[in-house]
């Protein structure tokens, strides 16, 4: 009798279940031009190590210097990015998520770490995603100390990926920004946004590109009021503030800014504010971008749900005293941010507050409440009321 033996399999490779090392390997290669350009003086060593290292000597020029840290992700922007095959411009989102969120207390970002997950490494694709946070690091003043790529096969498809990070800063402790200064006769100096930045996605795909309960727009469709495609408008990357708020910061005697993300103006905003005061936001003072209005409108979206999901067309909002106003508006027209006066700061309970009757008129303060323990006892009690009134023109 002859045994028949299966045929000989040849033996598994990483490469083979869906890994490949060299690919990760020239992806390194690509980036570290980027990488070079995001340093900072204090940036110590070079891509490939262990660690990220950052020279803290200057913390000792500080009194009492207070680190602070954020970590965020982009969202589901990311597969507008993927569709469109455009991959260097969503590191600006995700490095405005971060920053902004650093610069409200009153910190200087430092540095940076991202984390890049795919199911499949594409060098020139992932090179193309570092080249954007790199960019959005010099642009926000601070160092891109490290990352991380990790290919995930089978758990991610071939052309999917996500991207997240985390970020360092510093302030004096005497400076910190935050609830435990804002006062009643304060004014709000709002900050226009980009577009949409990268919240609020998972609804404007669905109104928008949906084919089964939205419109099923494509992409490359021109949309006249926005005046190019839909794509393109959905890609505008987000405004990075840090650079500018800083130096209003430094310049103005500013006393809390709130970054004005997932959740929308209101709520953000109630965040800042001592329980002590309410806030009142005019609508009537600017008209949000027409990419706002077409979701509302295609999606019959409700204003409310509107405002509680997306910016609006405000991405920050300083909160200072009112004899500082023209100067903050003017600092930061310097710096290519278009600014104006939305709204005030009154005594809660007082007659500011009281807008019951106003048919436009909405309330956030509870929602925003369970965030206050985030911003730390030495800020003061978090979770004032901020009350938005009146309509937007044109709308």
């Amino acid at each position: 009798m002859t045994d028949h033996q299966p045929p000989a399999r040849p033996g598994a490779t990483y490469e083979a279940a869906g890994v490949s090392i060299d690919a990760g390997d020239k992806a390194v290669e690509l980036m570290k031009v980027w990488v070079d350009k995001a340093r900072r003086p204090e940036t110590m060593g070079g891509i490939g190590g262990f660690a990220g290292l950052f020279d803290a000597t200057a913390l000792k020029l500080y009194q009492h210097p207070l680190l602070a840290t954020s970590t965020d992700g982009v969202g589901t922007k990311v597969a507008i990015a993927q569709a469109l095959d455009v991959h260097d411009t969503i590191g600006f989102d995700l490095v405005g998520m971060l920053v902004d969120d650093l610069v409200v207390c009153g910190a200087e970002p430092l540095y940076l770490t991202d984390y890049i997950a795919t199911g499949r490494v594409v060098p020139e694709r992932v090179a193309a995603i570092v080249s954007g946070i790199a960019q959005a690091c010099v642009q926000a003043g601070c160092a891109l100390a490290g990352g991380e790529t990790a290919e995930h096969p089978g758990l991610l498809g071939p052309d999917e990926y996500d991207v997240a990070g985390a970020t360092t800063g510093v302030v004096e402790a005497s400076a910190l920004l935050g609830p435990g200064r804002v006062l009643p006769g304060d004014v709000l100096v709002a900050m226009a946004s980009s577009g949409l930045h990268a919240n609020g996605y998972s609804l404007v795909r669905h109104v928008l590109l949906d084919a089964d309960a939205g419109a099923g727009w494509s992409l490359e469709r021109h949309v006249d009021e926005l005046g190019r495609t839909l794509g393109e408008e959905l890609l505008e990357p987000t405004t990075i503030y840090a650079k500018a708020c800083l130096d209003l910061a430094r310049r103005t005697p500013v006393h809390a800014m709130s970054h004005v993300t997932g959740g929308g103006l209101a709520a953000n905003l109630a965040r800042v504010l001592p329980d002590s005061v309410v806030a009142t936001v005019d609508r009537g003072t600017w008209t949000p971008q027409p990419v706002f209005d077409l979701v509302r409108r295609v999606g019959h979206v409700a204003q409310e749900d509107l405002e509680r999901t997306l910016n609006c067309g405000v991405g920050m909002v300083a909160v200072l005293p009112a004899d500082d106003v023209d100067r903050a508006v003017a600092l930061l027209a310097g710096h290519g941010v278009r600014a104006w006066v939305c709204g005030s700061v009154a005594p809660a309970g007082g007659p500011a507050g009281d807008h019951a009757g106003d048919p436009g008129g909405d309330h956030a303060g509870d929602r925003a409440r369970e965030h206050a323990g985030r911003l730390g006892s030495d800020a003061g009690a978090a979770g004032g009321t901020v009350s938005t009134v009146g309509r937007h023109p044109g709308w």
